[in-house]
């Protein structure tokens, strides 16, 4: 794997002390794994990344360990997350993008809680500037001017940022107005059957039109049938996830587009 030095800039977040939960917190008490799902590429036929999607350590599936996830371990738990994504898509040999799941509300600083990850990032070699971070739009925010903060802290740092199912529940169209991710992630609901759904595609488009505009890349999610990529293709959208092209792999990665193309 090509490995891009990590940018300097992240140094003096690097520096800060510790909060006390990193400093003075218990170990989280139980193991977890990832499976990856691949993004496709439409436009250049190839991976433009895979999601870290939390699994048992055996394999199990994500409400085995979110289940164990409370108030009092909620920081350990993503802090626990980043690592492991990275260790595990490191030792893999990821050469996309690595896009990480994180809890907005389980950030205390931002300058001070992605120490853990710069670390990792250093210790298993992946490079910064290939990991997405996305949060679950539907997670509930109560001061979506935390989440611009938390994302511009990130950006200045070298990650990417995405919004996760974009159009279902918190304010999206309020976070664009004062923040631009780098990534929008539409909403299963928009995707499911859309080439059948006529409000659905009009939406879609708007979308696309709007993110065109803003910078900002759009991925469909839960993408299951031909119709379904046709209609998203036709509309615009150019990058793609979903059962279509695999279902998530247990610390496994797809190496090479051609393992998953002739799929669809």
């Amino acid at each position: 794997m090509n490995l891009i030095p990590i940018s300097t800039d992240a140094e003096p977040a690097a520096a800060l002390p510790p909060c006390g939960d990193c400093r003075d917190g218990e170990p989280l008490g139980f193991s977890f794994s990832y499976a990856f799902q691949p993004i496709i590429d439409l436009r250049a036929g190839s991976i433009f990344a895979h999601e870290a999607l939390v699994r048992g350590p055996a394999g199990e599936g994500a409400l085995s360990v979110l289940a164990q996830v409370n108030d009092t371990n909620r920081y350990r738990f993503d802090q626990a997350c980043r690592v492991k994504a990275i260790e595990v898509a490191a030792r893999l040999g990821m050469r996309s993008r690595l896009s990480i799941n994180f809890l907005p509300n389980a950030i205390y600083r931002p300058e001070v809680c992605i120490r853990t990850t710069l670390q990792a990032a250093r210790q298993f070699g992946f490079p910064v500037d290939q990991i997405i971070f996305e949060t679950v739009e539907s997670e509930r925010i109560d001061d979506g001017s935390w989440l611009a903060k938390v994302f511009s802290a990130y950006q200045r740092i070298g990650f990417m940022t995405a919004i996760d199912d974009f159009g279902a529940g918190y304010a999206g169209l309020n976070l664009l107005a004062s923040f631009q991710p780098d990534i929008v992630k539409l909403d299963m609901a928009l995707v499911r059957g859309i080439e059948q759904k006529k409000a659905s595609c009009v939406i879609v488009a708007c979308v696309v039109r709007m993110c065109d505009e803003l910078g900002i890349r759009v991925i469909a999610e839960g993408v299951e049938t031909r119709e379904e990529l046709a209609c998203l293709q036709e509309i615009g959208v150019h990058l793609v996830q979903g059962y279509l092209f695999g279902k998530p792999l247990f610390e496994q990665c797809v190496a090479d587009i051609a393992q998953i193309w002739p799929q669809a």
